[in-house]
């Protein structure tokens, strides 16, 4: 188990769009394990691979509660072929945006392709919870950060402070 590091706004390699992948290799598989035990260690529910520095279409996420199993789900080039028109406001929060939280309108169901790890194509059809984290997780491949769906004066805010805790440290 190899922790990655888990790269903070306003790293730019969050706001780069991902590479897709041609065919999956061992190095991926590694990047892969690594990226799940890094999102179980955070806690998170969903890590793409731009978000440990890897420009590449890949998202690892698991929506189940503490008391079930782990079921991990592994995306590779994922794509929204489907919205729903209806939506709801959600409060969320991301790994690469510390000390944040904010209301975010996204739709309620979504359809994503992909494929899977042996290369087998994914069709999901989500609802509810899951449907918000695999629109995070792609919207994080697509250089977009869950900041970038709020009121600009509250994304303004957050910057500045950002920011300025960042000067801080130096």
């Amino acid at each position: 188990m190899a922790l990655l590091e888990i790269l903070a706004f306003p790293h730019p390699v969050l706001k780069e769009k991902a590479k897709p992948l041609d065919g999956v290799n061992a190095a991926i598989e590694k990047l892969v394990q690594n990226m799940t035990d890094t999102m179980y260690h955070a806690p998170g529910v969903g890590l793409a691979a731009n978000q440990v520095g890897v420009p590449k279409q890949i998202l690892v996420l698991d929506v189940s509660s503490a008391e079930e199993a782990k079921n991990t789900l592994v995306i590779i080039n994922p794509q929204i072929i489907e919205l729903s028109k209806e939506t709801e406001t959600t409060e969320e929060a991301c790994l690469s945006v510390p000390d944040f939280r904010a209301e975010v309108e996204r739709a309620v169901r979504i359809v994503v392709a992909g494929k899977d790890l042996n290369g087998e194509d994914l069709e999901i059809d989500a609802e509810g919870f899951l449907a918000r984290v695999l629109q995070h997780e792609i919207d994080h491949l697509n250089g977009m950060l869950y900041i970038d769906r709020i009121g600009k004066l509250k994304r303004q805010r957050y910057v500045r402070r950002r920011k300025k805790a960042l000067a801080e440290k130096k």
